[in-house]
């Protein structure tokens, strides 16, 4: 894929760039090295200072930047504005409580024999990030932001149909006054991304993105014994039981669905709805989908804009278009809209079965597939039955089922009656197919720490009877 800025409204390419080259690419991971050392031997209270200049940053320029960010891949500039606000946030929140997060952990001296004895945290050197387009702010700075605060280093390596915010970010924190190439941009290809890895100065790796491109990444670092967090894709499960507010439960589902374009691991994507409300939730859902404004993202009253990619449409189509010739229902939308541009309306379609492709695969766009079960047990077993587990949504208002589906649920998150979305105070990630690792919250900041045990004696012979490991 070139690195280009394309329209996804009209398909136009409006800017290229070219690749940094070998030379250029060894150049940044030396920068990236020598900052570093430099950045380790700040303390806490200088790296907040510079990251809460960042957030200052964020919040003024606002509304070029998320402008940026719509022209790139298409949101709503309501949504790119908020978030842009939403990376402030988290870099006020880090700046805050680093040093709660990072402070040395008492251990009991006594029973190692040690006067003193504890962990501390200390930063690793410089991590790669490899980062997606349908978050290109946030999901970059949920690493960025833990990640300079513990004094780590970063080499992004941005999707390259965002190449102008990407270089917005890499130059963010240099203008923040962090040291000169503690965060830098690296314009470049998949095909660079193992060069990159290898190189001895890089330490470890953090990836969001596809199920392939993680392993790949996970293959690489393996190889090389380096630390790698990852997020990947999603099909979350929005599980709905009689009990439940129908009207509340299919008012959050519109918006799990169609938030981003449709374009997030973490909407929901799989509705799972009991058979006493089935036809009461789809009805709702069906009616509020039809009801979303599809149009220019600039523009304020706009609920959905295109899609980012040409070759993301074309998928999105493909998988409705297998249910459908397998005896699927759309209960609306379903089509492309003719004209430029990489449009697709909110869908809902129904009466799924296990041969389709949707029932198994993640749809990355505004496309929604509901499901009838007769039991909360039915429920939780379909809702586990694919290869993902990030987040998931449950919608009761029976306390006891609330607590059999946050137990039961094979998911990084639960949202119970509430949709879900990330927060800087909450652990984010998933499991099986979704990755492994967390972002965000004291656990984020840890992810690229290396926890030392530190024991301290009174010399001589102290702590010398126990040889064993």
């Amino acid at each position: 894929m070139p690195i280009a800025t394309t329209n996804p409204v009209t398909g136009e390419v409006l800017k290229t760039f070219d690749a940094l080259t070998d030379e250029e690419i060894d150049a940044a991971t030396g920068r990236s090295a020598d900052a570093f050392r430099e950045l380790r031997g700040t303390t806490f209270e200088q790296r907040a200072q510079w990251m809460r200049a960042a957030a200052d940053l964020l919040e003024a320029e606002q509304d070029d930047v998320g402008a940026l960010m719509t022209l790139e891949m298409g949101k709503t500039l309501t949504a790119a504005k908020a978030e842009v606000l939403k990376c402030a946030k988290a870099c006020r929140y880090y700046a805050d409580n680093a040093e709660t997060f990072l402070a040395d952990e008492p251990a009991d001296a006594e029973a190692v024999g040690a006067l003193r004895a504890y962990a501390r945290y200390q930063p690793l050197g410089p991590v790669l990030a490899v980062m997606p387009w349908n978050f290109p702010l946030w999901q970059a700075m949920r690493f960025a932001a833990p990640a300079l605060m513990a004094g780590n280093t970063g080499l992004l390596k941005h999707a390259s149909n965002v190449p102008q915010t990407a270089l917005y970010l890499g130059e963010l924190f240099a203008r923040a006054g962090f040291p000169a190439g503690a965060f830098q941009t690296l314009l470049v290809g998949s095909d660079a991304v193992e060069k990159i890895l290898t190189d001895s100065r890089v330490r470890a790796a953090t990836l969001t993105g596809s199920e392939g491109a993680g392993r790949s990444i996970a293959a690489i670092a393996g190889r090389e014994l380096k630390k790698t967090v990852l997020e990947l894709g999603g099909s979350d499960p929005f599980i709905v039981l009689p009990s439940a507010d129908i009207a509340e439960a299919a008012r959050v589902a519109t918006t799990a669905r169609s938030q981003n374009n449709g374009q997030s691991c973490i909407a929901a994507k799989r509705f799972i709805v009991h058979t006493d409300v089935y036809d009461e939730f789809v009805n709702a859902f069906v009616t509020n989908m039809s009801a979303l404004t599809v149009g220019d993202p600039m523009s304020d009253g706009t609920d959905v804009g295109p899609l980012a990619t040409e070759q993301g449409r074309a998928d999105v189509e493909e998988q409705v278009a297998d249910a459908v010739a397998k005896g699927a229902t759309v209960r609306c939308g379903g089509a492309r809209p003719d004209g430029d541009g990489w449009w697709y309306p909110p869908t809902v379609v129904t009466d799924l079965t296990p041969d389709m492709r949707m029932y198994a695969e993640e749809v990355f766009g505004p496309v929604a597939g509901v499901y009838r079960v007769t039991s909360i047990d039915e429920a939780l077993e379909l809702a586990n039955a694919t290869p993902y587990g990030l987040g998931s949504n449950a919608w009761t208002d029976d306390s006891l089922e609330a607590e059999h589906l946050i137990d039961g649920l094979d998911a990084g998150a639960v949202f119970v009656n509430g949709m879900v979305t990330s927060y800087p105070q909450l652990p984010f990630g998933g499991v099986k197919a979704s990755g492994y690792g967390r972002e965000l919250s004291a656990a984020g900041i840890r992810e690229f720490c290396n926890l030392k045990a530190v024991w301290v004696g009174a010399g001589g012979d102290a702590g010398i009877d126990d040889k064993t490991e």
